[in-house]
């Protein structure tokens, strides 16, 4: 009885509460919005997450996950910067994968946004984030001096860094996809509970990935942030 009254205030304060928003505010305040500036960006790698393959397979059509700002902030980039290279990378995270990989879908998502198929790159390979920075890199074969930016999560941009710059890929964060609106966040509650277990789940999920990548060693820090200035 006393364990089912403790799970249950758990659960409580944890879907009410904006506990999950405090978890994920430090990660999501680590890199600012990129700004625009006067040197056009070589080109834009775009991290999966973003599409359902499973249900995307067995509808026909591309399933949108909540992540879907990833594929959506590459529309406006394309426009405002017509040679700029497009790399989608993202294959399919299961053990045994049995349908398309993500990256299939995401060239048609692309292409209905008017968005040239040959200015398409992907990488449907990687079944995590390192891998994904390991085998973009091979695939873009960026050279010094480029420009390249890197669109994820708001909260998963520092593992997301962190590994393309073990990988020595040089990236410029252009984080999408924000679930806080800023510090205000954490004297708000969740109008229901399965916000709130969304955003602790999020955030439990991101901080166990920058522990485990930087005890592995596939980040050289264990918070990674913008790169210090000489």
């Amino acid at each position: 009885m006393k364990l089912t009254i403790i799970a249950t205030l758990l659960l409580v304060i944890c879907g009410f509460s904006p506990i999950g928003r405090a978890m994920l505010l430090p990660l999501e305040q680590r890199f600012p919005p990129w700004h625009v500036t006067d040197v056009a960006p070589t080109g834009v790698v775009v991290l999966g997450g973003v599409i359902d393959s499973v249900i995307s397979g067995e509808r026909g059509t591309a399933e949108l996950t909540a992540s879907a700002d990833r594929l959506t902030a590459v529309a406006s980039l394309a426009r405002d910067y017509p040679n700029m290279r497009i790399v989608f990378s993202g294959g399919l995270g299961q053990l045994f994968p049995q349908e398309e990989p993500e990256a299939t879908w995401a060239i048609r998502v692309l292409e209905s946004f008017g968005i040239a198929k040959n200015r398409i790159t992907v990488e449907d390979q990687s079944r995590d984030t390192a891998e994904n920075a390991r085998y973009t890199k091979v695939r873009t074969n960026p050279q010094p001096g480029e420009r390249w930016l890197l669109i994820t999560s708001a909260a998963h941009m520092p593992r997301a860094v962190g590994t393309f710059r073990q990988a020595s890929f040089d990236v410029e964060a252009y984080p999408v996809d924000w679930r806080t609106g800023g510090r205000n966040d954490l004297q708000r509650l969740s109008l229901t509970a399965s916000d709130g277990l969304a955003a602790v789940d999020q955030a439990v999920r991101e901080w166990i990935g920058l522990i485990v990548y930087f005890t592995v060693g596939r980040t050289s820090e264990l918070l990674p942030g913008p790169a210090r200035s000489h």
